[in-house]
């Protein structure tokens, strides 16, 4: 299996943003999303095709993705079709769906990753029994939209889950549902989140009475 040239030598570094540009990360388009799966097939890498696809499904903060217990996504010998996970941010619970095409990369990784159902289902390189850390998820997140061709500096591991709530949004246009399933609390959260305000705005300035 391959492996990225990200993984962390030392915890003792600096915050994983320092020196970036803050701001909001876009999301990616069905097109690119099935770019960065391309990319992670062929060169092997079973683990980090399971953790993009979580994070796509999920639709998690990073802060939340990483500490993932195998309990969390197996029910006996089968992964999940849907989950729950309490937000660290919130402390509120959100249940997402596991779709199957998901469901098959990430019963690849747990089958090569072994371990109890204690474990976390993507631990550290340097300490399996602790969590991968979110520097290390965020630069693996650099290094599969540069693969693709993407600048990374326009996208983050917030690009992953504002992904399918914005193809949801773009299909449906239901916020209540968008509100649930990103778990907030308002949904004026959801509205700033979503950017619906500009939204609003293109529309009105295309449409001529």
């Amino acid at each position: 299996m391959g492996h990225s040239q990200f993984d962390d030598a030392s915890r003792e570094r600096a915050a994983w943003n320092a020196g970036k540009k803050v701001g909001t990360k876009r999301p990616l388009t069905q097109k690119q999303i099935w770019a960065v799966r391309f990319f992670l097939d062929r060169e092997r890498r079973i683990r980090d095709r399971a953790l993009f696809d979580l994070a796509i499904d999920s639709k998690l903060r990073g802060c939340d993705l990483v500490k993932i217990r195998i309990r969390d996504l197996v029910a006996g010998a089968e992964i999940r079709t849907r989950a729950i996970v309490v937000q660290q941010k919130t402390g509120r619970p959100v249940q997402f769906e596991i779709t199957s095409d998901v469901r098959a990369s990430l019963l690849a990784w747990l089958e090569r990753r072994g371990g109890s159902v204690d474990d976390y289902g993507f631990p550290s390189r340097i300490n399996r029994a602790r969590d991968m850390s979110t520097r290390q998820s965020a630069r693996l997140v650099d290094e599969w939209v540069a693969a693709i061709g993407l600048r990374p500096e326009e996208y983050g591991t917030h690009s992953l889950r504002r992904t399918k709530a914005s193809l949801i949004y773009k299909a449906t246009g239901n916020l209540r549902a968008i509100q649930i399933l990103l778990g907030h609390s308002k949904i004026e959260n959801t509205v700033r989140y979503l950017g619906v305000d500009v939204d609003a705005l293109l529309l009105a300035e295309r449409t001529e009475i």
